[in-house]
């Protein structure tokens, strides 16, 4: 019998940001709810706050960094200074299908970290059953809109907890 809970969208849960320290808030608060083996997809347009998003992120999950944009690099790997998760943080703007982010090997580190994928919407689709998608929406009064929407019961609890 399959379990078709796990492939059930979980409503989004939309946070509002004014400022990067405040998108850096909501990425601390966000890594208070992860664990190894998560992932993340972000998206959003150019300039939305997804670099700065993973910044508070990281700060979260206490990893080495600075946290910058691994645009040209394509994955970067910040180690755990806290015996906690590492986070992988790839950026596959320059990517053009999901056998290109196949090639960077995320699948060997995806359970021992949390994996945050910028502008991986339907690229890094087939890395897991159950990602947490991320979505940034900039205002034109600079404002930011993070709708965060998950499959299966494993993000369910955390929407609640981000929510309340």
């Amino acid at each position: 019998m399959t379990d078709t809970t796990s492939q059930v969208t979980m409503p989004a849960l939309a946070i509002t940001a004014s400022t990067d320290p405040e998108m850096r808030t909501v990425g601390r608060e966000l890594a208070t709810q992860l664990r190894a083996g998560d992932l993340l997809v972000l998206s959003g347009p150019l300039g939305a706050g997804k670099t700065t998003l993973t910044q508070g992120l990281a700060d979260g999950l206490r990893v080495r960094g600075p946290i910058t944009s691994p645009t040209f690099v394509l994955s970067r790997i910040h180690p755990s200074l806290c015996g906690g998760p590492s986070l992988v943080h790839v950026d596959a703007y320059r990517l053009t299908d999901a056998a290109e982010l196949d090639d960077l090997d995320l699948d060997t580190s995806l359970p021992e970290a949390v994996t945050v994928v910028e502008w991986g919407s339907g690229i890094a689709d087939g890395l897991t059953d159950t990602p947490l998608e991320v979505t940034i929406d900039r205002h034109s009064d600079d404002t930011r809109t993070v709708y965060l929407s998950g499959h299966a019961s494993r993000w369910s609890h955390v929407l609640d907890e981000l929510g309340n």
